[in-house]
């Protein structure tokens, strides 16, 4: 039975894991470079070890150190969270290797779905649809043009071992092929250590949809219905919900039962997701396989009503699943938007700095899933998601309204936040009437632009904020120097605003 884990990760999923733990009577190490030291998911962990520099190569990444930090801790087990070595064969190896116990599936499901070719090849053989396209790395330039050409415009040219947009690239036009091929090889080989693509048939009006999918090691595979992702920037999701809105109880059956065809054809254990494209007549198609924990897990928890963690420690520990398909069900409609350090008003620039105040959303049907605090620096190495904001409502209208709510009540000062930009996208018709899809974005710019209008409320919120930043400052003067500089700076202050209205 597993006693102790090492939480192999940082930020908000460190810290998820651990409270589930937490509740299973399981002791928790957390691991911390330079830039962590202060972080939340050290202070939560019964045990904590630096493991170096700030950069995640010299850190999160090193497989060797974080192996060394589970059998000095004592831990007989290591969850990856998401990110960083989630989704890293040779660390799942390495584990089993050790002696320790990996949270996660086996290198072979890995290795398998990881790259996108042999995936694919997978879930031909396995019966699941695929996109029309490519079953064979393309490595030149000269195959790669006869091959697009063959298929038709447009097309997809996409990395073969990536993920995340990276080494991906729209085909639209026939001048356009040599330049898109080149520049996908060129970043996949930068982002991967390797050049090698596939092309596929672009999807016009995709919706992007995933199946949550479960696994035991004795064989028993259910998946926990579907969660809607097409509200993406640059490939990146910004909203998830659950279920999707476009979703019909007849091919939410034949979805989910391709997504188990898709686990059960690498013999899957563990916590994964079957992602598909799907068109404005719900024919879908099988993107990819995320062979870890996603993100947007929780939406499906709370719909569902299972901890999955708890599952992926149970499932590790080698019970079988406690339940069946016909034992799942969804209840209500649950949203997750992802709040980042970002200013969305100036191309999205990630805002790394201290956090002066910080008041977390609360009341019915309301979770946050975060790892800041008053007086924490967010760093500037890693991604700049500092929370997850999850709510959940009898139906998809209460669950908007709630959400607003929650943002509404989501403060956060010292550092531009991707909240007002968050707030815009649940305004947008397309968004409250749910027919969107992943150009839901780029559609819908007017709508997502910053208000123009700024009424005497703002003005007098830019004042008040400007003096708040001025009190701030003061705070590097001298002591003799603090009451001289407030008081004539109130008068000015006062003469500019004789009134302010809150």
């Amino acid at each position: 039975m597993i006693k102790k884990v090492l939480v192999a990760n940082r930020g908000e999923i460190a810290v998820r894991v651990m409270r589930s733990c937490r509740e299973m009577g399981i002791e928790t190490v957390a691991v911390f470079s330079d830039a962590d030291r202060k972080a939340m998911h050290v202070r939560y962990a019964d045990d904590a070890y630096h493991i170096g520099p700030a950069p995640s190569a010299e850190s999160y990444l090193r497989i060797d150190k974080i192996i060394e930090v589970a059998k000095k801790s004592g831990a007989d087990a290591i969850h990856p969270g998401y990110g960083f070595l989630s989704e890293n064969a040779t660390f799942s190896e390495r584990c089993q290797k050790e002696g320790i116990i990996f949270i996660g599936p086996s290198p072979h499901a890995i290795r398998t779905m990881g790259d996108k070719i042999t995936a694919r090849k997978t879930m031909i053989a396995a019966g699941v649809p695929v996109v029309p396209g490519t079953t064979e790395p393309i490595r030149d330039l000269k195959t790669a043009v006869e091959i697009i050409r063959e298929i038709g415009l447009p097309v997809m040219i996409k990395a073969s071992a990536g993920g995340g947009g990276k080494g991906m690239r729209l085909v639209k036009k026939e001048e356009d092929i040599v330049s898109s091929v080149s520049a996908a090889k060129s970043e996949a080989l930068a982002a991967f250590g390797d050049d090698a693509v596939y092309v596929e048939k672009y999807i016009s009006s995709p919706h992007h949809i995933e199946f949550q999918v479960l696994g035991d090691t004795h064989g028993n595979i259910v998946h926990l219905f579907e969660r809607e992702c097409s509200v993406q920037r640059r490939h990146q999701k910004v909203v998830e919900e659950t279920p999707s809105p476009i979703m019909t109880p007849e091919v939410r059956m034949k979805m989910g039962a391709d997504a188990v065809a898709a686990a059960k054809a690498v013999n899957y254990h563990g916590a994964g997701t079957i992602e598909f494209i799907v068109d404005d007549n719900l024919n879908y198609y099988f993107l990819e396989m995320n062979t870890r924990l996603q993100v947007e897990h929780p939406i499906t928890e709370r719909v569902v009503g299972v901890d999955l963690v708890k599952e992926q420690i149970n499932i590790a520990n080698g019970f079988k699943l406690p339940f069946a398909q016909q034992d799942l069900k969804q209840s209500g409609h649950a949203i997750e938007v992802r709040i980042y350090a970002e200013d969305a008003d100036n191309n999205f620039m990630p805002s790394p700095g201290v956090i002066k105040h910080i008041t977390e959303p609360l009341g019915l049907g309301v979770r946050h899933d975060g790892y800041a605090y008053e007086g924490y620096e967010i760093p500037i190495y890693y991604d700049p998601m500092i929370s997850k904001l999850i709510v959940w409502g009898k139906d998809r209208a209460e669950a908007i309204a709630r959400l607003k709510r929650a943002l509404y009540a989501y403060k956060i000062t010292g550092i531009k936040t991707s909240i007002p930009y968050l707030v815009r996208i649940l305004d947008v018709p397309a968004f409250i009437e749910g027919r969107y899809n992943t150009h839901f974005i780029e559609e819908n710019q007017e709508y997502l632009k910053p208000h123009q209008n700024c009424t005497d409320r703002c003005k007098d919120v830019a004042a008040i904020t400007a003096f708040v930043d001025y009190l701030n400052k003061l705070e590097k003067l001298q002591p003799t120097q603090v009451g001289k500089e407030l008081a004539n700076n109130w008068k000015d202050f006062g003469r500019k605003r004789s009134v302010l209205r809150l």
